[in-house]
């Protein structure tokens, strides 16, 4: 088992994300313990990009903001060291772009990674055809590359699923991610095709919001990932974020949990 894959050991695991820097690296790290402190299950630490194609307009402003405040993926890295420092163990995963990733250099960024303990690495826009170019560096420094699948995939996901490494993550709604007030997605169909060919862990990510939504995806994948509703309260509270986010992950948490 990979070390991502232990997340979901206890049960339905839930995945929040938050934009790094975002009011500033200082609110970042007492986000990233008050998650792990309150129910989240695995951690996604965003790098803010200045073109990030997946992203819905509440992530891109949340990267803006961390961007103008001085925030790069160094200081990241530095902050996650901190992190660390306090939760040893806990799973951790980076989302970010190609682009980023190059800039910095594919083979010191996951040496970096792996320094650090990061478990996974999640970059929506390398394509699975594409996806060695990143996968080498992963698989020589231990960090499992997320594969996405998405409604449209059709065909492809069991060819995706076969090969995927940590969990598959299962894109709920076609689009960018944000908050959606209903989510129509055939997931049951996705995963069912997934589990033809593989056991790997699912979660569903993209639109999810509510405990009633989280609770609807959580009877069919093995973790909800969150992030637009939890970026939208770091814009709202800003360096106050850490109490009513705590409040957020418990309340999914146990949404999920009741499964």
């Amino acid at each position: 088992m990979s070390k991502t894959a232990k997340a979901f050991e206890n049960g339905k695991a839930f995945i929040p994300f938050i934009t790094a820097g975002d009011p500033d690296l200082k609110t970042t790290k007492e986000l990233i313990l008050t998650m792990a402190e309150n129910g989240a299950d695995l951690i996604e630490i965003g790098i803010p990009f200045s073109d990030p194609v997946a992203e819905g307009i509440v992530i891109q402003q949340a990267d803006l903001r961390a961007l103008a405040s001085g925030t790069t993926t160094d200081k990241i890295f530095d902050m996650i060291a901190e992190v660390r420092q306090e939760l040893p163990y806990f799973p951790l995963a980076i989302m970010t772009y190609m682009n980023p990733v190059f800039v910095y250099g594919c083979e010191k960024f996951m040496a970096k990674c792996e320094q650090l303990g990061i478990d996974c690495v999640i970059v929506p826009d390398i394509p699975y055809e594409e996806k060695q170019e990143l996968a080498p560096y992963c698989d020589k420094h231990g960090v499992d590359l997320i594969s996405l699948i998405a409604p449209t995939s059709e065909e492809r996901i069991k060819m995706i699923a076969a090969e995927a490494q940590g969990f598959l993550y299962c894109v709920s709604s076609m689009g960018v991610t944000g908050v959606r007030k209903e989510i129509d997605t055939d997931i049951e169909s996705m995963i069912n095709s997934v589990r033809e060919v593989s056991n790997i862990p699912t979660a569903i990510g993209f639109g999810i919001s509510t405990p009633d939504q989280a609770r609807q995806m959580a009877k069919y994948a093995d973790g909800v990932i969150v992030g637009s509703a939890i970026v939208r309260i770091c814009a709202q509270h800003g360096k106050y974020s850490a109490e009513p986010v705590k409040k957020y992950v418990r309340e999914m948490k146990a949404a999920i949990s009741e499964n």
